[in-house]
């Protein structure tokens, strides 16, 4: 029976382009776990979108002089192009700035203000007399007051991760023009996060066994340290979607409340698309349905802590709205598998100063797979890792090129050309074969473990030994050899080799999932392992916007053992990976900064 997964992806600030940073934090790690779930035959809901009202997005539209909507949808276009370059599966990849997500954020909002989770309150906010206007927390920046950290922005410390009180920062600055604000008094509603504290709590403890060590110490840690309190979530703006509340014009929801909603929006959206209105249900009001939020560890406060307290500050009122929802609640996370950061060259990653990997520029000059494998290899899962080109050239040269695509290559062509184009009839396997084929066949329990649990670095470490093993084997058997006086004896070998490389193809899918399907192919199969992304473009009240989905292949369990056929025709195999020159990363050092 299928499980339903929901794949919840950070929504990335359309005002900049992605580095590898934000690939390994949060958006492949997320396409790996959606890939291997519809291999194992789960119904799979990965969703997402470009954060539209995000105040960076404002920010560089005041810098550039232009509107954030424009700002919004030029890097939109860039998103979906990357997203298609890399194969991130997102069923769909739409934005914030959509009608619908503008009705189901307002919902929201309502039912936690029928569920008296709301409250308004004139509290002080830092006004920029040099601009004539209030700033949102994010513009605002100076010296965090619980860590020091000097560039603290104002609603959040990227040094010690927590969350802040803009009007207490120490030196503060507008990040516009430099001048010192100054606080004036102003309205806005208020997540009663305090009352949700038991229910937040009990949440959090119910997922404590499970959840990695810096979701807890940021979640439940600094609950029992410092309590929770009320958090504004309006602001004076005038992008971003409006307070639904009469009297409350030129404010809007606060990007941080309504961003979070999107995952919710966004599978609304995705079951319209699919003619299937209400196959959102699924994933939201089923209570076996398992939700998973992809995101960094600058994120986890607002994914374990307030998105939880807004689900279940809305209770019953919002299913309220729709035919069957009555008296149900939505659907909680599960895990919050958040990662660490990224670093590059021993030096934290900044776009600022191009000290970066820009996906796009990456895949510019190089193929999908290779950047895919070394950012899970250097997946930071529990602390912060390090970009290194040196090490990017070795281990695509020693680990993916030599352990498993020189595996792979050398015993198709062997087959390919000894065995007139078929896979060879072995006849009885000798004892050798089998154990192999036994040891490779449990790869598919060794490698789900990890993977089910969000530890991808073991999960592909777990293939890649498997690989090494087949390795071992041929080095034994020496079919090249056996060949020319045993030609039956080889025949066993090689059709042992290509059973024991077909189910290392399905283990290694999730991770490099470009070579697996041509491998694939060249094994003789003709229906894909995985399905096709496509663009689509949607109307509505606030204008067109451009999506990107996904079309799964025909629903098929293929998270199992090869079951290849002696006799089936090959195709012509081609070496699925490049060899890089050690002149690469001296190449690309030159272009960092």
């Amino acid at each position: 029976m299928s499980d339903y997964i929901l794949v919840a992806v950070a929504w990335p600030y359309a005002n900049s382009q992605i580095h590898v940073g934000n690939l390994t934090g949060s958006y492949l790690p997320a396409d790996i776990f959606a890939r291997y779930h519809r291999l194992a035959g789960n119904q799979v809901a990965m969703v997402s979108g470009s954060d539209a009202h995000g105040t960076p997005v404002t920010v560089r539209a005041d810098a550039e002089g232009t509107t954030p909507l424009e700002v919004y949808q030029k890097f939109h276009v860039g998103f979906l192009e990357l997203f298609q370059k890399l194969g991130l599966t997102y069923d769909l990849f739409t934005s914030t700035h959509t009608q619908n997500h503008f009705k189901v954020s307002q919902d929201i909002f309502l039912a936690l203000l029928k569920n008296n989770y709301l409250y308004t309150e004139r509290q002080k906010q830092w006004y920029a007399p040099t601009q004539g206007r209030f700033l949102p927390d994010r513009y605002v920046e100076g010296e965090c007051y619980i860590c020091g950290y000097s560039n603290a922005r104002g609603d959040q410390c990227d040094s010690c991760g927590s969350l802040l009180d803009a009007t207490q920062l120490i030196n503060p600055r507008s990040k516009i023009d430099g001048s010192t604000p100054e606080l004036r008094e102003t309205e806005h509603f208020y997540l009663d996060l305090g009352a949700l504290e038991p229910a937040i709590v009990e949440f959090l403890r119910q997922r404590e066994s499970y959840f990695r060590p810096n979701v807890l110490r940021q979640s439940l840690g600094q609950i029992q340290a410092e309590g929770l309190h009320g958090r504004a979530i309006t602001r004076d703006l005038d992008w971003g979607i409006p307070v639904p509340v009469e009297g409350w014009d030129g404010k809007c929801l606060y990007v941080w409340f309504e961003a979070v909603i999107g995952y919710l929006s966004a599978t609304i959206e995705l079951a319209r698309l699919s003619s299937q209105p209400d196959a959102w249900h699924n994933w939201w009001y089923n209570p076996d349905a398992r939700a998973y939020y992809f995101i960094g560890k600058d994120n986890i406060p607002f994914h374990a802590v307030i998105w939880p307290g807004q689900l279940i500050g809305a209770g019953e009122w919002f299913g309220k709205l729709f035919e069957n929802l009555e008296g149900k609640r939505l659907t909680l996370p599960y895990d919050v598998p958040a990662n660490e950061f990224m670093n590059l060259e021993g030096k934290k990653i900044s776009g600022s100063r191009n000290w970066a990997v820009w996906g796009l520029d990456f895949l510019s000059r190089y193929d999908p797979d290779p950047l895919r494998y070394y950012l899970t290899v250097n997946m930071p899962e529990t602390k912060d890792t390090d970009w290194d080109w040196e090490d990017f050239v070795r281990r695509n040269n020693d680990e993916l090129v030599a352990t498993w695509g020189n595996l792979a290559n050398r015993v198709l062509s062997f087959a390919f050309k000894n065995w007139e184009g078929r896979v060879p009839e072995p006849g009885e396997l000798r004892p050798e074969d089998h154990q192999i084929l036994e040891s490779i066949e449990a790869g598919f329990q060794s490698v789900a473990e990890p993977l089910e649990a969000v530890h991808l670095r073991a999960a592909l470490g777990e293939a890649l030994r498997l690989a090494a093993e087949v390795n071992k084997y041929l080095d034994q058997a020496a079919p090249w050899f056996e060949i020319k006086s045993d030609k039956s004896a080889a025949a066993k070998t090689i059709y042992t080799a290509l059973r024991a490389i077909d189910s290392l193809k399905v283990l290694f899918a999730p991770f490099i999932p470009f070579s697996s399907e041509r491998l694939h192919h060249y094994l003789g199969y003709d229906a894909p392992l995985f399905g096709s992304q496509f663009t689509e473009t949607v109307d509505d009240e606030l204008g067109s916007h451009t999506v990107l989905r996904y079309q799964p292949a025909a629903a098929k369990r293929q998270w199992q053992p090869s079951q290849l056929p002696p006799g089936q025709a090959l195709r012509q195999p081609a070496p699925l990976f490049k060899k890089l020159e050690p002149s690469v990363a001296a190449e690309e050092r030159a272009r960092l900064g």
